[in-house]
């Protein structure tokens, strides 16, 4: 039997199921009128469309938690073009699974192949990954020539990186450094 709880009960980060949606809260308010019952102003992510939506829920109004399972799996490769399939494998039974690219667009950015991540289930349906904050990653196109103009503000420069990203780099950096990048924006943080 699932667990039950009143919608006052959810907090920022729960994850529950209203409508055949599973929902994760975002941000709740609570408010309790004179003359009216306690109102729950919910903010919440779709985790299979990942479209944010607002809505009111009041007191006495059950909702359904719902358990993500988290597996720990290995990146192999992503088919050419965009259209297509992304790969991963169990690291302890090999088994493999294979998630549409547009599903998983913004991470592949930041996954070299062999590279480890969490994919987040809900019974048996796979949500999507969750990187790392920051993941170390080689360049292999930078401007080795680039002559530093305007150091008042941070001069930089354009570097791919292995995976095919582009970003902002400082002017020391050059070609086959490694690097640590924060997947949260994309942005360089500092060398490896």
């Amino acid at each position: 039997m699932a667990d039950m709880v009143d919608a006052g009960e959810l907090g920022p980060g729960k994850v529950f199921l209203y409508d055949n949606q599973l929902l994760q809260v975002v941000d709740i308010q609570h408010n309790k009128t004179a003359m009216a019952k306690m109102k729950h102003k919910i903010k919440a992510k779709n985790l299979r469309s990942g479209a944010i939506s607002e809505m009111m829920l009041f007191s006495g109004t059950k909702v359904e938690l719902a358990f993500l399972d988290k597996k720990e799996m290995q990146f192999l490769y992503a088919d050419d073009g965009e259209s297509g399939f992304a790969y991963f494998m169990d690291n302890e039974t090999y088994d493999q699974i294979q998630l549409p690219k547009e599903r998983v667009k913004w991470e592949l950015q930041f996954l070299a192949p062999n590279s480890n991540v969490l994919i987040t289930y809900y019974q048996n349906e796979i949500l999507g990954i969750q990187l790392p904050d920051k993941v170390v990653l080689k360049i292999v196109e930078t401007d080795d020539n680039a002559v530093p103009g305007d150091t008042v503000n941070k001069a930089t420069k354009e570097a791919v990186l292995e995976t095919g990203y582009k970003l902002r780099v400082p002017m020391f950096v050059k070609n086959g450094t490694q690097i640590v990048v924060r997947t949260a924006t994309g942005e360089y943080d500092s060398r490896a």
